[in-house]
């Protein structure tokens, strides 16, 4: 089966993805349509349609999941389980769900072993015992705690703010905390209880210091508690003074020494956090290397404005009327994470290193991205921030039945697969041929939406007839694909061959 989108998320933008869902609770066919939306929001709809019996329990049924549902029945529960019987309909590799082989996620943190590549990452979904272990037990491999620090942390309220998607659910995340909160003792006490009742679990320890002895103290002290690999912050957008955070990660000679100075201090493995905040990440990166750096993680959030009020002036999240740049972070940045991690995996100079892969993941394809271009393992926070950490089902579910389809026994197999097929800069792309656009005239609704975006920012090759029938000049036409693009009806695809131009 392709790895196209069957089910559009369009269909349930009324679905509130509650906890304890009423339809799952009032249901009694024997299956969990709380879960199975769940699965659909999260492109995980193969995966899902393999879980439901061969029958359609829904047919005939008088859908008191829709009736119980809080949204007053806005959400056509019973349409979408039947349209993933019609995904269950396509070809499958894979006979049924217990088919699918989930050995595949193992993978590994610079030599040492994760049951599968998920981490939550360096903030408050990781910032006490409780919530680890609640990660722990969802299915999470591992956790990167929140930053410790020897530094008093006293945070602003509030301190989030965000911009939002076509169903109020926000797609870019801005936040102007901190670290730890808690002493660095209380925070070694976590660890110590952690890795007494989850021993095969990988606790990856943030830490941030403000000079070259204490990055060397906390990185012993986090190692004597239990912690399988150190994190050094060089990278958080939010600290109020010189010289931490951000500051550091943008001077390589700071992040060399420091590197130096924590890795000297332990003997398990260092990984450093390197920040967005700059044009190139590599000299930062292969800094960290000289420093003695087992592993990059990359990125943290991006120093941003996500606003300003048009009555009071003042951006967002406000506190007495004044506000800060902060980070941001969440689907939105997907994009810009991904070019750091292409740019650490086509670097030679940083061959061997471990690459941990963050920034914008919400559901597998994300990881599966990340991982094609050479991370080893993935941390998420705003996901999680979200949707809570049972978001950890659909990305595991998800990512095994690709990697199983695909022939891949190993993260390790799947990793850096895209970065031959990538190039860092448009210099040496050819540029003598076009691929056409193809119009489905069957699903095309004559909107012509097309023809305005091809006019007004393409290059005229569209026209809407009398008829709304769309009629392309080929002449016109680039093949820059625009049109592609801004079709609400997904009726236009790229064609089928690339033509070369006449010289």
């Amino acid at each position: 089966m392709s790895f196209q989108k069957t089910i559009n998320r369009s269909d349930m933008l009324n679905c509130l993805l509650c906890s304890n869902p009423p339809c799952s609770e009032v249901c009694k066919q024997g299956i969990d349509p709380g879960k199975l939306l769940r699965s659909i929001w999260f492109e995980n709809e193969e995966y899902a349609s393999l879980t439901l019996p061969e029958k359609n329990p829904c047919s005939g049924c008088s859908a008191p999941c829709e009736i119980s549902c809080i949204k007053n029945g806005q959400v056509k529960i019973t349409q979408l389980i039947k349209q993933l019987y019609y995904v269950r309909s396509l070809p499958h590799d894979l006979e049924d769900v217990n088919s699918v082989d989930f050995s595949c996620l193992k993978s590994d943190i610079c030599g040492i072993p994760i049951e599968n590549p998920f981490l939550l990452s360096s903030s408050v979904v990781a910032s006490t015992y409780d919530m680890c272990a609640r990660a722990f037990e969802a299915g999470w491999a591992g956790v990167c705690f929140k930053t410790i620090c020897n530094f008093p942390i006293h945070e602003c309220s509030p301190r989030f703010s965000s911009l939002e998607g076509d169903n109020n659910s926000f797609i870019g995340f801005k936040n102007i905390e901190q670290l730890s909160d808690h002493s660095v003792e209380e925070n070694m006490e976590i660890f110590r209880h952690l890795k007494e009742k989850y021993p095969s679990k990988f606790i990856l320890a943030s830490i941030m210091g403000q000079n070259e002895e204490e990055w060397g103290t906390l990185s012993k002290k986090c190692e004597e508690a239990g912690a399988d690999a150190i994190e050094l912050n060089f990278s958080c957008p939010n600290m109020a003074d010189e010289g931490l955070g951000s500051d550091i990660g943008q001077v390589p000679e700071l992040v060399e020494s420091f590197t130096r100075a924590a890795k000297s201090a332990c003997k398990i493995p260092v990984i450093a956090k390197l920040t967005p905040n700059v044009a190139n990440m590599s000299p930062a990166a292969e800094a960290a290397k000289k420093g003695g750096a087992d592993g990059i993680s990359a990125i943290n959030t991006i120093k941003s404005v996500t606003g300003v009020n048009l009555h009071t002036y003042v951006s967002a999240p406000s506190v007495h009327g004044k506000s800060a740049l902060g980070g941001y972070s969440g689907t939105a940045v997907k994009p810009i994470a991904l070019r750091f991690i292409a740019e650490l995996g086509l670097n030679k100079n940083l061959n061997n290193l471990h690459i941990a892969g963050m920034g914008g993941i919400e559901n597998w394809t994300d990881a599966a991205e990340f991982i094609l271009l050479g991370a080893g393992s993935l941390q998420i926070t705003t996901a999680v921030m979200k949707y809570g950490y049972r978001i950890i089902e659909d990305l595991k579910s998800g990512l095994a039945l690709y990697m199983n389809q695909k022939g891949f026994k190993s993260i390790s197999e799947m990793k850096g697969l895209s970065l031959d097929s990538f190039y860092l800069n448009t210099d040496s792309l050819e540029r003598d041929s076009i691929v056409y656009p193809k119009f489905n005239r069957q699903k095309c609704v004559g909107c012509g939406r097309c023809t305005i975006s091809c006019s007004d920012g393409g290059h005229q090759a569209l026209e809407l007839t009398s008829e709304r029938k769309i009629n392309m000049d080929p002449k016109k036409c680039v093949g820059c694909h625009l049109c592609i693009l801004v079709c609400p009806q997904k009726a236009i695809s790229p064609g089928g061959k690339r033509v070369f131009r006449a010289l």
